[in-house]
């Protein structure tokens, strides 16, 4: 698989690559409670994206080092010019362009691996844990983080909305991903032979209690939504009527003092023996 096969929904413009970094600050509360590579020195982070998880991870654990692989050229472009803004990062994270069903390293190369949002993306996540698995030294723990699209729900109800999210999935699946791979994420681990499996159930459930961050992840939520519309329309998967009163809606609900988001994942954990 080249860089561009891969069934990436969102794009790769400037605006995505932006909503990324916003995103990982807006779930690293809930995203990194429970990670733990204090034991680790070398980890691998599969499909890093623009580095946004990376920056996080090393500024969470000082002691680790990170090499991260990604199949698209641009992404990986968009996470050197940012780490190298970093100096305090030097000598500590590195990435290269590969493919994650096919990693280019020798066996035992690690003593950990982080995965956040890449299974949804590839045809076969079974595959890359395997290969990440091959890579692994005996008691390195592996975390993974994973979509469960079926949780999303937003009050008042927004019809064009769901609608439109409805075709995102489906969209996703038939471009051969799966955005309800995190719910199979403790049977793929343990048919890929990793033992000490657990895995969480993390919501981000947002009202009048932190209204702030509320507002935040609707703003975020309706740009991760949009980065999809021009594929979504070209499919026939919705019409342009659908993203306009999706747009309206979401401008109704972010001013409602009421408005209520609901969305969970499921973070695993497991360990290389």
């Amino acid at each position: 698989m080249t860089d561009n096969d891969f069934p990436y929904l969102h794009g790769f413009s400037d605006t995505e690559q932006a909503r990324l970094r916003k995103q990982a600050r807006l779930f690293e509360p809930t995203l990194f409670a429970d990670i733990d590579f204090t034991a680790s020195r070398h980890v691998l982070e599969v499909g890093c994206g623009v580095a946004a998880q990376s920056e996080i991870l090393l500024r969470r654990f000082p002691e680790l080092r990170i090499t991260g692989v990604d199949l698209n050229t641009r992404q990986l472009e968009t996470a050197r010019a940012h780490m190298a803004t970093l100096p305090w990062l030097e000598q500590r994270w590195e990435a290269q362009q590969a493919d994650a069903g096919n990693l280019p390293f020798e066996p035992r190369s690690f003593d950990g691996a982080f995965l956040s949002w890449i299974l949804e993306h590839v045809p076969s996540p079974a595959q890359v844990l395997a290969e990440v698995r091959r890579v692994l030294t005996p008691g390195s723990p592996v975390y993974i983080n994973e979509v469960m699209n079926a949780s999303f729900l937003v009050d008042p109800y927004s019809p064009n909305l769901w609608r439109y999210w409805m075709a995102f999935n489906d969209f996703q699946i038939d471009s051969g991903g799966d955005p309800f791979v995190g719910a199979k994420l403790g049977n793929l681990l343990l048919a890929g032979g990793y033992r000490d499996v657990t895995t969480q159930v993390k919501t981000l459930h947002l009202d009048n209690r932190d209204p702030a961050r509320r507002k935040a992840v609707f703003a975020l939520w309706e740009e991760l939504l949009l980065s999809a519309a021009d594929q979504l329309i070209a499919a026939g998967k919705v019409d342009a009527a659908t993203v306009d009163g999706m747009r309206g809606e979401f401008a109704r609900v972010q001013s409602n003092p009421d408005a209520v988001f609901f969305y969970s994942f499921v973070q695993a954990r497991a360990v290389v023996y």
